[in-house]
């Protein structure tokens, strides 16, 4: 993968950099830490403006977070609660759980959105909630395109100033992704032993 990432952002420029960044909004295994910090270094060494590169980089991957905002729109809340009620335990929430969710989001949704698009692993499906929870598209924009622009900014900046060992910056990350993705894990984990008794409180409380 390293290898036709680097050729096709040698070939295509800014558009396959643009490219590369929708893409893995769409399929996380293709890695923003080695994309931006290779634009970076290929701005370091004059191939690319870094203002350019960190631009085309940033629309790309706020097409794809627009892209799963769609997919949050297309579920709906109503059609969440209603598979939450058929397949809670595989969710791990209740039709009570969409409800408080979509609440907290209404309260902390920009935040959220700005935050994790910050995050690695979370910044690729931060989008969805937003478009479950009935979030406008212009403030989904504007707070993606705030996290995504600082995002993307650090690590061309920091494949610039690497410059031939710019693919560092995916060694320095990769553990914080692990550990993020290691902790949705278990707490996806937690939520699926503890179900029950969450639906039993549930029941207990509407009676």
């Amino acid at each position: 993968m390293f290898d036709w990432i680097t050729q096709l952002v040698e070939q295509s420029g800014y558009l396959g950099v643009m490219l590369l960044m929708f893409a893995e909004n769409v399929f996380p295994p293709i890695p923003s830490e080695l994309i931006m910090p290779l634009a970076g270094f290929s701005a370091a060494r004059g191939d690319m403006n870094i203002i350019l590169a960190i631009i085309a980089g940033s629309i790309g991957s706020l097409a794809g977070a627009i892209m799963w905002f769609y997919v949050g729109v297309w579920v709906g809340k109503d059609r969440l609660k209603s598979w939450a009620g058929k397949h809670g335990r595989l969710l791990t929430m209740t039709p009570g759980d969409v409800e408080k969710a979509d609440a907290w989001f209404d309260r902390h949704g920009n935040k959220a959105v700005f935050a994790g698009r910050l995050v690695p692993a979370v910044r690729t499906l931060i989008s969805v909630p937003a478009g479950l929870s009935g979030m406008s598209l212009t403030r989904l924009v504007i707070y993606s395109a705030a996290g995504t622009l600082i995002w993307t900014s650090i690590l061309a900046g920091a494949g610039y100033l690497l410059q031939g060992q710019y693919e560092q910056v995916q060694g320095w990350l990769n553990p914080v992704s692990n550990a993020v993705i290691g902790i949705i894990v278990l707490w996806y984990l937690y939520r699926v032993v503890t179900f029950r008794k969450r639906v039993d409180r549930e029941t207990r409380k509407g009676l």
